[in-house]
């Protein structure tokens, strides 16, 4: 268990333009910048602005797993808390093979952003496992989750810490965790995490929810450039959960979705795909890539399509120096955490291209994840319809802030996105104080 703030490689430091050039960019290293330019268009305390550079703390553990053939394997856990002025941190777990303590620092200050510019009562809060969860049995991915949530008992819980689901993990996941910290306090416990099952506390519309705001923030998108849906092409990459949800989203609502694709490729129809007819990865891995489209393209060419809107909703740093200059959409809507390194959202800033941050545009987990927890500290379930509605009504509020934001101050859309997350957490931070 150690915390990050005594730790030298998180300090600030300048680099130079070559040394910006550099990609992969670490999550950590594009949250600060990002800050740095929120902090540069409002008058915020250099105290709050420095606190807001670090995390609070970061746990990392070791997680003995035992594997089905009898042997035992040493895995290593993190939960990084970045801020919890506004309410308890939240944020998703993730299982995979490149899972850092720097990815979830960077991941935990986006969660702070978020829940602020949605203006929910939460902090920022990330964590996972270093393991490829396709090696492991659904026996051991239990007792790797169900161990998982012991060795994090001391600093989870429903008004302290709630984590979520993430790459990897699932509703299942949750209900297993949720089971062993229930287990271990001598009482049901379902607000200790969102993203059950319905049928032990979770909400419905959380799985669809990301992608679903993914679209409405599409939508509104589209609407403030005053284009028409029909006449607007759309490329996913990444027809997961949240690409999937969000192309039928825009489908429906008249937009041509063009291309999409998973991890082994992906498809195109210049007269746009039945979005509902292609199974997403999450339901059928390998259905997008090998569906009877037209014609294929890899990943990295779906991103430099001629569309309207792209939407990255894959995996972080997939817009770099690099390839931005060769991104022909005309508008950006970032579906996963973290697309858009800080070079490329300069270069598509000096282009003129619009990019919609994933702060907002995703938002709808989190935000899904909050009416999950008041459901269950309540003990009342809503009706997906009432789910749907309150969503889209804390999209549209959050835009509407976002989008004043943007047409006063000549920002950037995520600048503007940031300016307001900021001014929240900020004036939270000054009415609290510091702790002597």
């Amino acid at each position: 268990m150690t915390s990050a703030n005594s730790t030298s490689e998180y300090e600030s430091v300048s680099e130079s333009e070559s040394e910006r050039e550099r990609d992969p960019e670490s999550a950590v290293e594009t949250a600060r910048r990002q800050l740095e330019r929120a902090a540069a268009h409002l008058d915020v305390d250099d105290g709050i602005i420095e606190r807001l550079q670090h995390p609070t703390s970061v746990y990392r553990v070791s997680i003995p797993l035992e594997r089905d053939d009898g042997s035992t394997e040493m895995l290593t856990g993190y939960r990084a808390h970045h801020d919890s002025v506004r309410g308890p941190y939240k944020g998703g777990l993730r299982y995979h093979p490149d899972v850092t303590e720097d990815e979830c620092i960077g991941l935990s200050m986006w969660m702070t952003w978020k829940c602020a510019v949605m203006d929910i009562p939460f902090g920022g809060g990330k964590g996972g496992v270093v393991v490829n969860p396709k090696d492991l049995s659904r026996d051991e991915k239990e007792r790797l989750t169900r161990r998982f949530a012991e060795e994090l008992r001391p600093i989870i819980g429903p008004m302290t810490d709630i984590p979520a689901p993430d790459m990897g993990t699932d509703p299942q996941t949750m209900a297993w965790f949720m089971d062993a910290y229930s287990m271990q306090q001598g009482q049901t416990e379902p607000g200790v995490v969102t993203g059950k099952p319905p049928v032990v506390g979770g909400s419905y519309g959380r799985e669809e929810a990301p992608g679903r705001s993914v679209g409405i923030i599409t939508r509104e998108t589209i609407e403030y450039y005053d284009w028409d849906p029909e006449e607007t092409t759309v490329a996913v990459q990444g027809f997961g959960s949240v690409g999937a949800n969000a192309a039928r989203y825009l489908d429906e609502l008249g937009t041509s979705v063009v291309a999409v694709s998973d991890v082994d490729g992906a498809i195109y129809d210049p007269d746009g795909l039945d979005t509902t007819d292609v199974e997403d990865h999450d339901e059928t891995p390998g259905m997008v890539s090998g569906y009877d489209a037209p014609e294929t393209l890899s990943n990295e060419a779906l991103l430099e399509l001629d569309v309207d809107v792209l939407i990255p909703a894959a995996v972080g740093n997939v817009l770099t120096a690099e390839n931005a200059r060769d991104v022909q959409a005309g508008m950006i809507v970032e579906g996963a955490n973290g697309p858009t390194t800080s070079r490329a959202d300069e270069i598509f800033e000096e282009r003129g291209v619009p990019v919609v941050p994933d702060i907002i545009a995703n938002a709808g987990g989190v935000t899904v994840s909050y009416f999950e927890w008041l459901q269950d500290i309540n003990r009342r379930s809503w009706r997906h319809e009432r789910v749907n509605e309150e969503l889209e009504t804390e999209m549209l509020r959050a835009w509407n802030a976002v989008r004043s934001e943007y047409e006063d101050r000549d920002v950037t859309w995520r600048d503007a996105t940031y300016i307001v997350a900021l001014s929240r957490i900020a004036a939270a931070h000054e009415a609290r104080g510091l702790w002597p």
